[in-house]
Order: structure tokens, then sequence, then C-alpha cells
């Protein structure tokens, strides 16, 4: 459990923003593979952490992203 409260955070961390930077350089979808593996992963920081800021920003985002993968895969 310790390394989820230490190193958890920036590891989603740098997932979100390499998805946030191939979303810009426009490579799909790999960056929706690896923003939705960061917003998953600092969802589950809000849930071990009891942050229901984090776990409200973030898993917003995991059906908006579950819809980017319907699009690729259906």
């Amino acid at each position: 459990m310790n390394f989820i409260k230490k190193y958890l955070k920036w590891v989603s961390t740098a997932f979100v923003l390499s998805g946030i930077f191939l979303t810009n350089l426009n490579i799909y979808p790999l960056n929706i593979f690896l923003h939705g593996m960061g917003a998953a992963g600092w969802t589950f920081a809000g849930y071990v952490n009891k942050d229901r800021a984090l776990m409200v920003n973030f898993g917003i985002q995991i059906p908006l992203f579950a819809l980017g993968y319907a699009k690729l895969f259906f």
C-alpha cells in the first residue's frame, strides 16, 4: 500500500501528460490508452486516500475514454 501512496500518483501523472501530449500530436488511439490508464490510476489513488475530489474528477473521465474505446473497436 505504501507504493500506491508514494508512486501511483506520479506514474498516473506521467500517463495523463503523455496522453495529452499524444493528443496534441494527433496520435490516436495511443493517446486514449495512455490518458485512460492515468485517469484510472488517479481514480484509484483518490479511493485509497479517500479523496472524493480526485475520484470525481478522474472517475468521470473513465466513461469518456470508454466511449473512445467503443468507437475504436466497434
